[in-house]
């Protein structure tokens, strides 16, 4: 399957509902609560025959996301039957954090369940390590159970786990250097994400405005100059540089100062209700 480009689309990303437990004011903010009613979101079924035709149209990567998608009942028997579908070959999943320490049964962690239903790797949202400011940018007080919702993710085994850390002039560009070392300390790859207009919201103004190279020459200004990182590759859009005197890697999404963002796009994002669109 190309799109009009040429891109071969290989790469679905799923969303399973519009619910979320947080706020975030750049995403979901407490003014924008209409959800969709549940008879126009896709039930599993519908949405594993789905991927079933992509997947016969080369879609070998599919990606879990919401809303939250933990906060949708039966996730890990859904996310179970996704590999089982010929030709997929990579599972992912990307959350807020916050439910996957949660204890599902006596014996296993959401996160456990989840790598043993499939899920190859999961992308964590951690914009700040100062509590305080996580409630003021989510509308939740929920900042120690995303910590441990990140250390159950490094328990249950996954292949690979990211941060990713949206950056916000005025709430979080002190986090930067607080955010590497956390990531450094679990052997985590850490992402830092410009600030996209998904939502009409005060925090999508000028002034809040990070751009990656900003916050590039913030994190030399402490490590030197970052070692451009050409042979390593994901299955997400990030540019990455090693630290200096380090085996850490950290990448940067420039979504919107990059002006070759979406020259190599492979991705198509179904949302819960049933619509393809060729963007996040």
């Amino acid at each position: 399957m190309q799109d009009h480009y040429g891109h071969r689309i290989s790469y679905l990303r799923v969303s399973i509902t519009d619910r979320c437990n947080e706020r975030c004011s750049y995403c979901m903010p407490q003014e924008l609560q209409e959800w969709l009613p549940r008879h126009e979101i896709l039930t599993y079924e519908e949405t594993l025959r789905l991927i079933r035709i992509a997947a016969e149209l080369g879609v070998s990567n599919v990606r879990i996301t919401g809303g939250e998608p933990l906060t949708r009942r039966g996730i890990v028997d859904f996310v179970r039957r996704v590999p089982e579908i010929p030709g997929m070959t990579s599972i992912g999943l990307s959350t807020n954090g916050t439910l996957l320490a949660r204890e599902i049964t006596p014996a296993n962690t959401m996160a456990e369940a989840l790598r043993d239903a499939g899920v190859q790797s999961v992308n964590i949202s951690l914009d700040t390590l100062d509590g305080a400011v996580y409630s003021q940018i989510t509308g939740r007080d929920f900042h120690a159970q995303v910590i441990d919702g990140i250390d159950a993710a490094i328990a249950a085994g996954f292949d690979q786990i990211k941060l990713n850390a949206v950056l916000m002039r005025g709430r979080n560009e002190d986090q930067l250097l607080p955010l590497i070392e956390f990531a450094a300390a679990r052997n985590l790859l850490l992402r830092f994400i410009e600030l996209m207009p998904v939502s009409t919201t005060e925090v999508l103004s000028e002034s809040n405005f990070m751009s990656v190279m900003e916050a590039k020459r913030l994190v030399e200004s402490a490590y030197g100059s970052l070692i451009p990182e050409t042979e390593f590759r994901t299955n997400g859009p990030a540019t990455y540089y090693q630290i200096p005197g380090r085996a850490q890697r950290v990448g940067f999404i420039g979504a919107m100062t990059n002006m070759h963002f979406c020259e190599n796009c492979n991705k198509l994002r179904l949302t819960c209700d049933g619509k393809l669109r060729p963007c996040l």
